[in-house]
């Protein structure tokens, strides 16, 4: 049990830590957008938007990984929780909630590439908006993890 909860530790880590960059990454669009007719300042922000990105799929794959060890571990690891069977229903909400993340990251990142290339980002009025978007999914994902529904 002990070595479950580490990997339990780890995984929370490596979400909590791709989270930030699902967050934030937005952010730095609104203030490229806000720098319009400023170089040198959108440079800086594009290069911080690269490093934050990469940063987050590097999270994202470590915490893939071990999410994979949690649902999968009793595959392998003698007396390990199994997370496989009937009433985990909510982990495919859960894992269907984490993919349209996902996708959010993507099109951000997209959007940042795009700036890159010259292409305009919408207004930043309607950045600060699609910046919302992840934490009602969020919000989601706490609600299935702590009270499993089906």
């Amino acid at each position: 049990m002990t070595l479950y909860l580490w990997i339990k530790t780890f995984h929370l880590l490596f979400v909590i830590a791709w989270m930030a960059a699902v967050f934030y990454l937005p952010r730095i669009l609104v203030n490229i957008a806000e720098a319009a007719g400023q170089p040198q300042v959108q440079a800086r922000l594009v290069l911080m938007g690269r490093r934050l990105y990469r940063f987050g799929h590097n999270m994202l794959g470590l915490a893939l990984l071990l999410g994979a060890l949690l649902w999968l571990g009793y595959r392998f690891i003698p007396d390990f929780p199994t997370m496989v069977g009937p009433g985990t229903g909510w982990m495919h909400a859960k894992l269907a909630l984490v993919a349209v993340i996902l996708a959010y990251y993507i099109f951000t990142g997209r959007w940042l590439k795009g700036v890159e290339q010259g292409r305009a980002l919408p207004s930043s009025r309607k950045l600060r908006l699609f910046n919302e978007l992840p934490v009602l999914a969020l919000l989601a994902i706490i609600w299935l993890v702590l009270f499993k529904p089906f």
